[in-house]
């Protein structure tokens, strides 16, 4: 059931439609709304189909553009969506289906009508359209009612107030896509809005003392992660022969909005996994982003974001702070298993970057958690697959190993984690290993991936940052853990080799020879001279702090140990080098005085043994390794492109022409 491509492209000669778009004012009271109201259409999500009703929707639009500032039509479709909300509630309790399924059609004409509003006109344009209405010659309206700032108040309303029901479920995931479209004018700017009309309403008067109950309900729904229900369950089921837009193909019968929703974005085909997944809480989630990431107003900070930094768990009975008005309390545990179950999305994984970054009450709860493994295992796996994820997901995913591993309760905890059978983890069986050592090879590989393919800096820096964070309390790393440190000191070693012998040759070359300009090699050399530090640092704190613990650790420095030798005289890096040749020199002299030929055992046993034997004020102590992620100076110029990537590609049942889009290139994210 439902409507298929044609019936979809019928749309702009329904008559009902070209009545609402018509040169023929319609009061709110007229009997046309009820006929208009009563269809049946299941929303379409694969892109082909949302194209087209884009296309319709446009004719109509430009019709209805041209028409409105003399019908004021929009207006009293609103006005009819608005009065028949207010029963909405009462509607649910009572199981009023009818009711419901027309306020859901209404708002669904609305949100279309709206989208295409957006895309091709400004914010001050719109506006307009929302304030003209039927006026007979040569009067004038005594009263001119703000009818955007009451539909936003109106969907904010209906969002957390409305229980979700079978019944509700489609309505509420339609208010929640609304607000979106709303806010979508962000998408045909190439430059970032700090002054938009939509914002204001939603930052101050009326919407504004609904923020924490905002944020909370779509938190909520993210967490719930409710299924849409089976088709039929939740709509007014008509038997009639009255005419609805769709009426002869879905035979009057209204089946539902939608029947089988996928979060496969715009040319792009949904995952297996995701298909399944809650749509109203998909789109709960991106609209929260959004939000989130609204830019301050000159005079007051983002309300939504304060929302975000400030709730708390509600086992915490602390007082809430005065200063902030908007703050709430959520269940921690719920939202906790949420965010392991959902890191599969860009959108979680950007949610819980946020609370991480953000919230401080977030952080110290999920720093508490005993069963941390089942965050941060999802977090390595998006880097695993780094090759398959857009680069904006690997950052989030590699931002929040930095910030957890700021702090040294989670660096030592993770290497008492032992985990069995990593069966994601392709290039070596992994019967048993610590969810340290599996953090060190993943962050290394990716490191690896990096220097071969896409030589980010930024991922460098921040992958080595997390390495050196936790390298003072490396324990017990297992061999190939130790060994992949190792063989990543040795590529280094190898490319510096290879820079250096070309910046040799290159100056060679160019002695009497005009013809082009040089690669830059010494700022090459510079880069990869600043990843060997920070390699002989990390692996440095590591042999500082917690020798003894990491009997594999020397057992590979001390099996390649020939790769160091160039560097103990190297100006920038002999001071580092100390305690590394330290070591190296104190247990190559007690594996020469055991004799030849000793096993892999009876080397460890003597490394071990060396290890209680090598008195500690030999080492020579360096400042702590310490690096704390630092948000740039005005992230928004990263979040809020990203964030409406994501809705782009993941909203479900929102199709925009990728034509019409300025704020990205369709390549981003």
């Amino acid at each position: 059931m439902g409507a298929n491509s044609s019936s979809i492209s019928e749309l702009p000669e329904n008559e009902y439609l070209k009545k609402l778009s018509g040169a023929e004012s319609i009061s709110e009271n007229d009997p046309f709304w009820n006929q208009l109201l009563s269809f049946s259409f299941t929303t379409p999500t694969n892109s082909a189909d949302l194209k087209l009703l884009e296309e319709a929707t446009i004719s109509i639009c430009k019709s209805l553009v041209e028409k409105n500032p003399r019908t004021g039509n929009l207006g009293s479709l609103i006005k009819v969506f608005l009065s028949r909300t207010k029963e909405l509630k009462i509607s649910a309790e009572c199981q009023n289906h009818l009711f419901i399924w027309q306020a859901h059609n209404a708002l669904f004409i609305i949100c279309c009508l709206l989208k295409v509003f957006i895309s091709r006109m400004s914010e001050e344009e719109l506006q307009l359209h929302f304030t003209y209405e039927d006026k007979a010659p040569g009067s004038y309206g005594t009263e001119c009612e703000d009818l955007i700032e009451e539909l936003l108040c109106c969907l904010i309303q209906l969002i957390v107030e409305i229980p979700l029901l079978d019944i509700t479920y489609s309505i509420s995931l339609e208010a929640v896509t609304t607000l979106i479209v709303f806010l979508s004018c962000q998408l045909f700017r190439k430059e970032i809005l700090r002054d938009s009309i939509v914002h204001k309403y939603l930052m101050r008067g009326r919407c504004l003392p609904y923020t924490s109950r905002l944020v909370k309900t779509l938190l909520y729904n993210f967490i719930r992660q409710e299924r849409s229900p089976p088709p039929g369950t939740h709509v007014f089921q008509q038997q009639s022969d009255g005419g609805g837009l769709l009426y002869g193909i879905a035979s009057g019968v209204a089946t539902g909005l939608w029947t089988v929703f996928t979060l496969g974005g715009v040319g792009s085909k949904p995952t297996p996994q995701l298909e399944q997944c809650s749509p109203l809480a998909n789109q709960s989630l991106l609209l929260l982003l959004v939000l989130a990431n609204l830019t301050d107003a000159p005079d007051t900070p983002n309300p939504y974001r304060q929302a975000v930094m400030s709730f708390k768990n509600t086992q915490d009975s602390t007082a809430f702070s005065s200063s902030n008005p908007h703050a709430f309390q959520i269940n921690f545990n719920s939202l906790y298993t949420a965010l392991c179950d959902q890191q599969k999305s860009d959108q979680a994984t950007l949610l819980l970057y946020m609370l991480l970054h953000q919230n401080g009450n977030v952080r110290t709860y999920v720093l508490a958690r005993t069963d941390i493994e089942n965050l941060v295992l999802p977090i390595l796996e998006i880097l695993y697959h780094v090759e398959e994820r857009n680069s904006h997901h690997v950052y989030m995913a590699l931002i929040i190993l930095l910030i957890l591993t700021e702090d040294d309760g989670f660096n030592r905890s993770i290497h008492e984690v032992i985990l069995k059978n990593i069966t994601w983890y392709a290039e070596r069986v992994l019967t048993e290993i610590s969810l340290g050592s599996l953090l060190i090879l993943v962050v290394i590989r990716t490191i690896q991936y990096n220097m071969t393919r896409t030589r980010d800096k930024y991922l460098h820096t921040n992958c080595l940052a997390a390495l050196a964070n936790m390298s003072a309390q490396f324990r017990s790393l297992h061999q190939y853990a130790a060994q992949r440190i190792i063989s990543l000191f040795s590529l280094l070693s190898k490319k510096h080799n290879k820079v250096l012998e070309q910046a040799t040759q290159s100056l060679r070359g160019s002695v009497g020879s005009n013809d082009s300009p040089l690669p830059d090699y010494a700022q090459d050399l510079n880069v990869i001279e600043e990843v060997i530090r920070m390699m002989l640092e990390i692996i440095n704190s590591c042999l500082t702090n917690s020798l003894h613990h990491n009997p594999n650790l020397v057992y590979a420095l001390l099996y390649k140990r020939d790769l160091f030798e160039q560097f103990r005289t190297h100006p920038s890096f002999q001071d580092i080098m100390q305690n590394i040749d330290l070591v190296i020199s104190f247990f190559s002299s007690r594996l020469e005085q055991a004799g030849a030929e000793l096993s892999v055992e009876r080397v460890l046993e003597i490394i071990k043994q060396g290890a209680v034997a090598l008195p500690k004020d030999r080492l020579r102590k360096f400042p702590e390794l310490k690096f704390k992620y630092v948000e740039e100076e005005q992230p928004e110029e990263f979040f809020i492109p990203y964030v409406w990537s994501l809705v782009y590609n993941s909203a479900v049942a929102l199709y925009w022409n990728p034509h019409d889009i300025q704020l990205f290139t369709m390549d981003s994210g």
